[in-house]
């Protein structure tokens, strides 16, 4: 078994490496104030809905979302949100 420390290091890893590869936060330039935090916080949402769906590739889906961003909006805004 792993302890809860090793735990949360392996789910900021996995984050991390998705917040990277996927939408390559080390390249931004967003450095002041709380850009940086905003930031972070729409990629944390953004993969998080998308892992709440059942989505495993979140590169995949994130290109997906880009070239239909109406299915996108209406997803999180219906009543009863669904994916395909």
């Amino acid at each position: 078994m792993t302890s809860e420390t090793e735990m949360t290091v392996m789910i900021e890893n996995r984050l991390h490496h998705v917040r990277d590869a996927t939408f390559r936060e080390d390249l931004h330039q967003a450095r002041t104030g709380t850009g940086p935090a905003v930031l972070a916080a729409l990629r944390n949402t953004s993969i998080g809905y998308h892992r709440t769906n059942g989505e495993a590739n979140i590169a995949r889906v994130t290109r997906r979302a880009n070239r239909r961003p109406h299915d996108l909006i209406t997803a999180v805004t219906s009543t009863y949100p669904t994916t395909q």
